[in-house]
């Protein structure tokens, strides 16, 4: 726990301006972001005396070991500076809001040359329109069912699409008029993207203007007594009027607003949003948030707007916002949202009318979610809460362990020796901080050495990561650590998910430790784990192992293990964490594997493409078969000069032949069939999966 007052700047030093402001732990991680009107103020607020300041920002301040500032021009752009920064920081103590769901859209395809009607999730795509969200997908395909008897707009993939081109052969909706079928130029590419301008038209509101065309050209059709025309446009309009049904009007002036209500408590926060476009309700989400830091509705609002059209212009951003609590100020945050939208934006709290009566309704469904996610969660804060103080107490650890990091090795008899690294934090997988290993220190099977050797690895890395990020001081680097001049260890052989980075607040390879090391095994694994960190000089983290046998936790230098009872949390997350490193494992290994059974002798010969290898096995029907070819024969293939024979022959008789497949269970010894290869050429050996696939661990 950091003193604040050892970080803390003098008064001069920060300048009385509006800025963004960001507090960094020890480790150079940023942890939480914030802007201010005046700098110098907002800051003094952190260093005042720790019992004043409210519980979860003395735990920030106390977390923190130093704080920086950028100073901007207006509080608008410290707004935009800030909702940058928390995106690429993603910092711990900062509201973040969770979508419960990726909630779907009914998106329109305008940036093609003939637009698609489909369901869409997760990112917005440029030149794509869209409606909503909905609930449910479901939802909206009821809607488009209804519409497209009107608006008979694309649906079908590009698959489906190109099929019916070549075929000249609509799908099934173009026989039935659902479809005006561009496949197979029924219309031009120019009425149907007119097609799609109406559908679209309709979809924002401008519905009148269509119904009173179809009740025009029904009555025509009636006057003309072509009834079956007039039957179907009498159809048409009740589909449309269905469609319309499904969302009701909740504001008679045809209104475009969002309206955005927050239900709280001390610890957390629900938030709903109602999209009201053209008087109905087009759509609705909801996000709740863990309230990490002392916030008001005020500036929840806030993030919820940064949240909303952080990433949106145009006409995403309504003309009007209707709110709970206004944020303090509010005049910057109108500002942005004028500058998103292009035109400008009333953020405002409804007093009034049928707008206040809305809200109430988006307020209570706010409160419900809240409820409902309490329900859902409260088991699982308390339990994960009761897990990490099972294990600190039953290891003995001074704090429970926010950070564990679980090793696993996994091999297949000796071959393709491969490690995994997986990150827990507050007991929940943190999936972007996993990392895999391959063993190089030496050849064959021995689990004990391996874990010596990833463990070395992984903090010989964290050491260079401390040196650069100047946390030791010249000559405090232990003599054991084994860290080069330019920083950087030997080569490592790991596959890193991101690059190294220089201070920038985002996590790098290594470069946080954690509170306690797991292993996947028994003694033998925990005594070459902390022999490892002893080489290194690190004495701050503790090491256990979790046996499968019979789920013993064993400590260095214990004779006899820790028995957790069997209904104990604690145990339940040590197995979750060990089993997830072993999934992890096995699946890298697999992978490595599949690759080397797909490798193939002809892949060492120079210039010889994936065709040309296609072609010699297709001819000669297996590998087998192709090494006891002559020259000449292989020249008779297709595409097969003299030259590239000669080269092809000899470098078959240079590759050893392919073990034959052993069937495990019955010691029969399986030959090649004619034909069956794998990917890369290797013949596919017949059997049971299990059979071929022997000892994994």
């Amino acid at each position: 726990m950091a003193d604040p007052s050892s970080y803390r700047p003098k008064p001069g030093e920060i300048p009385d301006s509006p800025g963004v402001y960001r507090f960094r732990d020890e480790h150079r991680r940023v942890i939480y972001v914030g802007k201010a009107k005046s700098l110098r103020q907002r800051l003094a607020n952190y260093f005042q005396d720790l019992a004043g300041l409210h519980p979860r920002t003395r735990s920030m301040v106390t977390t923190a070991a130093s704080v920086e500032w950028t100073v901007v021009s207006t509080e608008v752009e410290a707004l935009q500076l800030e909702y940058s920064w928390i995106k690429e920081y993603d910092p711990r103590f900062n509201v973040k809001y969770r979508d419960d769901k990726s909630y779907p859209y009914l998106a329109v395809t305008m940036n093609e040359e003939y637009p698609r009607v489909q369901v869409m999730r997760g990112h917005k795509k440029k030149g794509v329109r869209y409606f909503g969200p909905y609930a449910h997908a479901w939802a909206i395909r009821d809607t488009v069912d209804l519409l497209l008897r009107v608006f008979p707009v694309r649906t079908c993939s590009a698959g489906v699409f190109k099929n019916a081109a070549r075929t000249g052969r609509p799908c099934l909706l173009g026989y039935i008029d659902k479809c005006s079928a561009p496949c197979v130029d029924r219309v031009s590419a120019e009425e149907h993207r007119e097609l799609a301008d109406e559908f679209c038209d309709f979809m924002t509101g401008r519905t009148n203007t269509y119904i009173r065309r179809l009740e025009k050209q029904m009555g025509e059709a009636a006057e003309e007594m072509e009834y079956e025309r007039a039957a179907r446009l009498r159809d048409d309009i009740e589909a449309l009027k269905k469609a319309m049904e499904k969302n009701a009007v909740v504001l008679a002036d045809a209104t475009d607003a969002d309206l955005i209500a927050v239900a709280e408590d001390e610890l957390e926060a629900a938030v709903q949003i109602f999209h009201v476009r053209g008087g109905r309700v087009r759509g609705q989400r909801g996000w709740v948030t863990d309230k990490v830091e002392e916030i008001t509705t005020g500036a929840l609002v806030e993030h919820a707007l940064q949240q909303l059209y952080g990433e949106e212009t145009g006409d995403a951003v309504p003309k009007e916002v209707l709110v709970p609590a206004l944020p303090d100020p509010v005049e910057p945050v109108q500002e942005w949202l004028t500058g998103r939208r292009g035109s400008g934006v009333s953020l405002r709290v409804p007093q009034r009318g049928d707008k206040k009566a809305l809200m109430e309704t988006v307020q209570r469904n706010a409160q419900q979610a809240l409820v409902l996610h309490k329900t859902k969660r409260a088991s699982d804060l308390t339990t994960r809460s009761r897990a990490l103080e099972e294990i600190a107490d039953a290891l003995d650890l001074d704090s429970a362990p926010l950070r564990i990091e679980c090793y696993d090795i996994s091999h297949l008899q000796g071959d393709d020796v491969v490690a995994s690294m997986v990150v827990f934090e507050d007991g929940l997988a943190r999936k972007s901080e996993y990392r895999r290993f391959q063993i190089k220190g030496f050849a064959g099977q021995d689990d004990v050495r391996s874990m010596h050797e990833v463990i070395t690895r992984r903090f010989r890395r964290y050491l260079a990561e401390k040196e650069k990020t100047g946390e030791w001081a010249d000559g405090e680097i232990p003599e054991n650590g084994e860290i080069s001049k330019n920083g950087e260890p030997a080569d490592t052989g790991e596959i890193i998910a991101t690059s190294l980075t220089e201070d920038d607040g985002r996590p790098k390879k290594f470069a946080y430790p954690p509170q306690l090391v797991v292993v996947d095994g028994g003694a033998p694994q925990v005594a070459a784990a902390r022999r490892a960190l002893d080489d290194l000089g690190i004495d701050d983290i503790a090491v256990c192992g979790l046996a499968k046998r019979l789920e013993e936790v064993w400590l260095p230098g214990d004779d006899d293990p820790v028995v957790l009872p069997r209904t104990s949390e604690g145990l339940y997350l040590l197995q979750r964490v060990r089993d997830e490193a072993h999934r992890f494992a096995i699946t890298y290994q697999r992978t490595k594997r599949s690759k080397r059974f797909r490798s193939s002798p002809l892949d060492d010969v120079p210039g010889l493409g994936d065709t040309r290898k296609q072609a010699l096995l297709k001819h000669f029907g297996s590998l087998k078969k192709l090494r006891s070819a002559t020259i000449d024969q292989i020249c008779e293939v297709p595409g097969i000069g003299r030259k590239t024979a000669e080269t092809i022959a000899v470098t078959l008789a240079q590759a050893a032949p392919a073990a034959p497949a052993v069937n495990t269970a019955t010691g029969e010894i399986m030959e090649e069939e004619p034909g069956t290869t794998g990917a890369g050429g290797e013949p596919v050996r017949t059997g049971a999966p299990d059979e071929r696939r022997g000892q994994e661990t």
